[in-house]
């Protein structure tokens, strides 16, 4: 099953679906609109599944994200200039957070890039945002082509989007590398799992599937993903449910993925990330001190210059509180009754056992231990302003 079985004549008819979408459905899966795919929800029951992956390994399927290869002997000069961080420094084998903003350094998504070879880069946007990314980047490459060299053809670049063709097939948990080490046998192969690092990145063979495996993930917890093309996911998803068996290993959906990720207090393109937030306000200054630092023209340098001195109004911050009553986006949050700030996510936490949010505040409100008030359907609820993460897994 191609991954735009939805769509004919080139028009599409409804939301997306993924190579494995069959696998899904068989599962008993609950299905969502999300980022204009049709992702499974949950199968069952999404606090078994957060908790699953907190105590053994939930297996997702994350193959709505986007894949876009940069290439050429200026891959690396211009990922600098066309992105907030510094990609030229990079190692082969490793992964890199970052941002792409726009002119007004707005964030048009927050990324991961891998660097593939010396002249060879992947980068992994959110689903939503994949095709604002690939044109973003398709756009400033014309625009580095005809500031390199008045033969802007003779510039060794080039921007190829392949999400469409590639799968991508997390395992996250404690026990995810056990269960990627009883897909092998050869000894050698089981050695490279071990000693891959978070953020990086290396071959595998799975099955007889070669798959680029990398260790990031965007659950608090140890986990690995797995790219490939479209064509062996099922196949692919099938050996990592066998060798899951045994290790708890549970399928699990974007219901879990987001309370497993808010309670790491990683951020949500959408809640926490916009264009209308600018990488200072969401906690990622040292990034653009870098940037301005280490680099010479890169995108929205000016507005990032006049950004750098100042305080952002408002700043991200974590909210806890005893009570029952969890608060949710675009709740008022207010100290001695004057408005502080805006709930961007919020749920109970099933690991603490109580009601977690991240919220905007402003600056002299976002002090940890700062007693706040989030406004529950018209009423005042008690929350406390909190250091993030929530959670963090137990290091071995």
């Amino acid at each position: 099953m191609s991954a735009d079985t939805t769509q004919q004549a080139g028009k599409p008819t409804g939301p997306r679906q993924t190579p494995l979408h069959s696998v899904h459905s068989a599962l008993g899966a609950s299905f969502t609109d999300f980022g204009g795919w049709d992702m499974p929800l949950k199968y069952g029951s999404e606090l078994a599944e957060h908790r699953a992956v907190r105590d053994a390994a939930g297996i997702f399927d994350l193959s709505h994200m986007g894949e876009v290869r940069v290439t050429g002997a200026e891959a690396a000069a211009f990922l600098d200039f066309a992105l907030l961080a510094t990609y030229s420094t990079m190692k082969v084998g490793k992964a890199k957070y970052g941002v792409i903003v726009d002119e007004s350094a707005g964030i048009i998504d927050d990324l991961i890039t891998y660097r593939m070879a010396d002249e060879e880069y992947l980068v992994v946007p959110n689903a939503s945002n994949t095709p604002a990314v690939a044109a973003a980047l398709a756009e400033r490459a014309e625009q580095f082509r005809s500031a390199g060299t008045a033969d802007a053809g003779s510039v060794d670049l080039e921007v190829r989007d392949e999400s469409g063709d590639t799968a991508l097939i997390a395992v996250q948990g404690p026990a995810a590398e056990a269960i990627l080490l009883a897909t092998q046998d050869d000894a050698g192969a089981r050695a490279g799992i071990e000693d891959l690092k978070y953020y990086a990145w290396a071959p595998l063979t799975v099955s007889g599937i070669d798959v680029m495996l990398a260790r990031t993930g965007y659950t608090g917890e140890d986990g690995f993903e797995l790219y490939l093309p479209n064509p062996q996911a099922v196949s692919l998803w099938e050996a990592l449910t066998a060798a899951g068996e045994g290790h708890g290993l549970v399928p699990a959906g974007l219901a879990a993925r987001d309370s497993l990720r808010l309670e790491a207090g990683m951020p949500l393109y959408g809640n926490e990330l916009s264009r209308q937030t600018t990488p200072i306000d969401a906690g990622l200054g040292r990034m653009v001190t870098a940037a301005l630092k280490n680099k010479s023209e890169f995108w929205a340098r000016a507005a990032l210059e006049q950004l750098a001195g100042t305080e952002p109004a408002r700043v991200l911050a974590g909210l806890t509180s005893e009570g029952r009553r969890a608060a949710r986006a675009g709740a008022v949050v207010s100290v001695d009754g004057s408005e502080v700030g805006t709930v961007t996510s919020g749920q109970p936490s099933p690991t603490l056992g109580h009601p977690i949010a991240l919220a905007y505040l402003d600056s002299a409100a976002a002090e940890p231990g700062t007693a706040v008030s989030v406004d529950i359907r018209g009423k005042a609820n008690d929350f406390t302003v909190t250091a993030l993460p929530f959670y963090s897994r137990k290091q071995d």
